[in-house]
C-alpha cells in the first residue's frame, strides 16, 4: 500500500503573512499585558486583517493563528490563553465572551486519506453566548444567540440558542432564561 505524503495546500503569501504576524504577536502584541493595551492589540490585529467592533476585550495571551480570518462583533471578551485557530473564518457576534483557556478550532485532517489533507470550516458564535474555560469549539459548529458552553465542554455540533451545554461531547444540559 502506497501512502501519500502530506501537502500543505494553504499558499505562499499565506505562509509569509503568517510569519510576519508570529513575529508581530511575539514581540508587539504579548509582551504588553494588561488592559492599558487592550486597544492596541486591536489596533495590530485590525493591522493584519482582523474585523473587530468596538470595546473588545483581548488579552495578551490570546493566541491567534490567523488574525484576517477573525469577525469580532462590539464588546468581545478574549479571555487569559484562549485560542482561536482561525485556519478558516471565526465570526463572533456583539457581547460575546470566550473565557480562559478555550480553544476555537476550524481545521482538522481527513482521518479517511492515508496523507490526512488539510479541511477546515467556519465557526460562528452568536450574540450573548458564552463559550467558559477550557472549553473546545470544532470545525463548522454554530453556537446559538445566548448559548452556553459549560467548562471544559467539547462541542462537535451546533448549539441551539438559549441553551446550556456541557461534557464531552457536550450535551444539553437545560435552556438558558434571563431573570432580570
Amino acid at each position: 500500500m502506497e501512502v501519500k505524503a502530506y501537502k500543505n495546500n494553504l499558499s505562499l503569501k499565506n505562509k509569509a503573512t503568517r510569519a510576519l504576524w508570529g513575529f508581530v504577536y511575539n514581540i508587539l502584541f504579548r509582551t504588553l499585558p494588561g488592559p492599558m493595551f487592550y486597544n492596541w492589540r486591536t489596533f495590530l490585529l485590525r493591522l493584519f486583517g482582523a474585523k473587530i467592533g468596538k470595546n473588545c476585550k483581548i488579552r495578551s495571551s490570546v493566541k491567534i493563528w490567523a488574525p484576517w480570518n477573525i469577525e469580532l462583533g462590539n464588546f468581545v471578551a478574549l479571555g487569559q490563553r484562549a485560542e482561536l485557530y482561525s485556519v478558516d473564518k471565526i465570526i463572533i457576534g456583539t457581547k460575546v465572551a470566550i473565557s480562559q483557556g478555550a480553544y476555537i478550532c476550524t481545521a482538522s485532517h481527513d482521518i479517511t486519506k492515508h496523507a490526512k489533507p488539510l479541511v477546515t470550516a467556519p465557526i460562528y458564535i452568536n450574540d450573548f453566548a458564552w463559550v467558559a474555560a477550557d472549553a473546545f469549539v470544532g470545525m463548522g459548529v454554530t453556537i446559538g444567540e445566548g448559548a452556553v458552553v459549560g467548562a471544559r465542554a467539547a462541542v462537535f455540533k451546533n448549539v441551539e440558542s438559549w441553551t446550556v451545554v456541557g461534557g464531552n461531547p457536550a450535551k444539553p444540559i437545560k435552556k438558558r432564561v434571563i431573570n432580570d
